[in-house]
């Protein structure tokens, strides 16, 4: 089990809009310049990257799926307090 991951991310308001992104990913479009055209979140400036972080750093529901994905995976939209997110999982440690 993973003690620490980075990550890119996108958040969103809703989930159509998570639903959209995602169809857009899964067909072949640019994780990160999505990120910097469509997140709501300040690392859109850097793609959506998050860097590396631990266990007990995210909150508990992006935490839970960033950490069941793979290296290179793409999240379902996940809901959080802060809205709704696609999360691309990057190096596993």
């Amino acid at each position: 089990m993973a003690s620490r991951i980075s990550c890119r991310h996108i958040l969103v308001k809703t989930e159509a809009e998570a639903n959209a992104i995602l169809f857009d990913l899964q067909r072949g479009a640019d994780f990160a310049k999505m990120a910097q055209e469509k997140s709501l979140c300040p690392s859109k400036k850097s793609g959506g990257d998050l860097g590396e972080f631990g266990k007990g750093q995210m909150v508990r529901e992006f935490e839970t799926a960033a950490f069941a994905l793979k290296p290179g995976e793409i999240s379902n939209p996940v809901k959080t307090q802060f809205g709704w997110h696609i999360i691309k999982c990057g190096a596993v440690r």
